[in-house]
């Protein structure tokens, strides 16, 4: 007979038939999440717009490229967070392949392995077609991805999470998502990264204070812990308020009204506060971390939409 592999929990999750409906590879890359990939790529892009053509094929090659490094994190954080015992099939707000459809372990890693080799070859084009500096960029982000929830000391379990977050999927990518294009950095270019690189540490924050109480039980020293469940909700609203604040002072900097078409998305950041007010159950908390991603999505739509009509007008 072969020795099981791993915990005995592993091993009776390998021994299940697993449930391969397309439903599971859906979930496992947590769709909800993905908007802070693709969000940045199109505003860097708009940006770009401005100042002159932009390359299509390579456009699309940072979507892509971007969307299978999120993925890939998602899925180390699937892998990990079942390691360390953290989830169940109780648990709420993850893909649920590991713990609920017995896909193994080890194929859920090797899958996110995978799709950061595929990012890395998109990169090697990205690369061949701007500058290869771009190529230590990336291998540094998706160091951070694995190092996220993998290695010894997972940034997960720290207060540092909204940070690094919002520094390499909002600042980076959006700059560049520019720089391909047009092969340099304007103060422009970073000054219109603000917003968007703390509304993606807010999709962080939302699902730190769903998880809040978890994560404390397992040792994470997240910042909505150490905040507290309604001081990390105030911290929430505030990140949304200084967005929009930023935003303001964006129109006057670029001369552009049309940017304050993002404030039509204020109603998702109202209800994703709203939502985890007097919430403790983390189903209870799902809309408003829903909400959050949501605000993020509008924002980055409505604000590269502001660009474009500012480029043409």
């Amino acid at each position: 007979m072969q020795a099981p592999l791993g915990s005995s929990k592993e091993y009776r999750i390998i021994q299940r038939k697993p449930n391969t409906n397309w439903n599971v590879w859906w979930r496992l890359l947590r769709p909800h999440t993905l908007t802070a990939s693709f969000v940045p790529v199109f505003i860097g892009t708009a940006l770009a717009l401005l100042t002159g053509p932009i390359n299509i094929y390579l456009f699309l090659t940072m979507l892509l490229a971007c969307i299978l490094i999120q993925a890939a994190t998602n899925m180390f954080n699937e892998y990990y967070d079942f390691k360390r015992g953290l989830d169940t099939a109780e648990s709420v707000g993850i893909g649920g392949t590991i713990v609920r459809d017995g896909v193994t372990p080890k194929f859920v890693f090797y899958l996110a392995i995978a799709f950061l080799a595929l990012a890395t070859l998109l990169g090697v084009y990205i690369c061949a077609n701007s500058s290869w500096w771009i190529a230590l960029i990336g291998i540094v982000c998706m160091a951070v991805g694995y190092l996220y929830t993998g290695g010894p000391y997972p940034i997960a379990y720290t207060p540092f999470g909204e940070l690094f977050a919002g520094l390499f999927m909002g600042l980076i990518i959006i700059l560049i998502s520019f720089f391909i294009h047009t092969g340099t950095v304007t103060l422009d270019s970073v000054l219109v990264s603000v917003p968007s690189t703390i509304l993606i540490g807010a999709i962080l924050m939302a699902n730190n204070i769903r998880d809040l109480d978890g994560d404390k039980k397992n040792g994470r020293h997240t910042l909505a812990i150490i905040l507290g469940r309604n001081n990390a909700v105030k911290f929430l609203a505030g990140m949304f308020i200084f967005s929009y604040i930023w935003t303001c002072f964006l129109v006057y900097r670029l001369q552009s009204p049309w940017l304050l078409l993002v404030f039509a998305s204020i109603p998702k950041a109202f209800n994703a506060v709203k939502g985890f007010q007097g919430k403790t159950l983390p189903i209870e908390m799902m809309p408003a971390m829903k909400a959050t991603a949501e605000t993020n999505t509008s924002y980055g739509f409505l604000l590269t939409i502001g660009l474009i009509i500012g480029y043409f007008l």
